[in-house]
């Protein structure tokens, strides 16, 4: 059932999720922006900036806050791309993997939430079109190999149980 304050839970760590990815990609192309994988990772990133500005709208078309910690998960996001640039192309697509499953389930729980409330149906909408592109930035970093980055299993455990705490605090915080 849908409530307000489920929803600016929502809106929020939405915004915070995209910053923090929109802020990974800058991370990884900071450091791998001469090679291959630069052109692949510069789409994903221009497309989590148009998730990040509308979040941005739907924060103030909702009146939700940000979260305070806005600063950290844009500071996160740029040191948790660069170390995995900085471990190689196929380990910044093994951030991307385990990052994006995360917030591809995510938001899938966020659309079964909501799609059956009062919530705008193009709000809904919106969500599942983020949770696919979310969900095609995996496929493309599978295509490129992020599977088989050293140490792969490590990584991705690593990777994905700080995006599932950072969920939790950016929803509240």
């Amino acid at each position: 059932m849908h409530n307000k304050q489920q929803l600016a839970e929502f809106l929020r760590v939405d915004h915070a999720g995209e910053r923090a990815a929109q802020t990974i990609y800058k991370g990884q192309l900071a450091v791998l922006k001469n090679q291959p994988a630069a052109a692949e990772i510069q789409h994903m990133m221009e497309q989590e900036q148009v998730h990040l500005d509308t979040f941005d709208t739907l924060l103030n078309e909702y009146q939700v806050r940000p979260s305070l910690l806005d600063p950290v998960w844009g500071f996160a996001g740029f040191s948790l791309g660069m170390v995995s640039a900085a471990l190689g192309p196929k380990a910044a697509m093994a951030c991307t993997i385990a990052v994006e499953e995360v917030i591809g389930g995510h938001y899938q729980k966020q659309v079964d939430a909501l799609e059956h409330t009062d919530v705008d149906p193009e709000l809904v909408n919106t969500l599942a079109q983020f949770r696919d592109e979310e969900l095609e930035h995996k496929d493309i970093a599978v295509a490129s190999e992020g599977e088989k980055a050293p140490a792969y299993q490590l990584l991705k455990f690593v990777i994905q149980t700080g995006c599932k705490a950072a969920i939790k605090v950016a929803e509240k915080i």
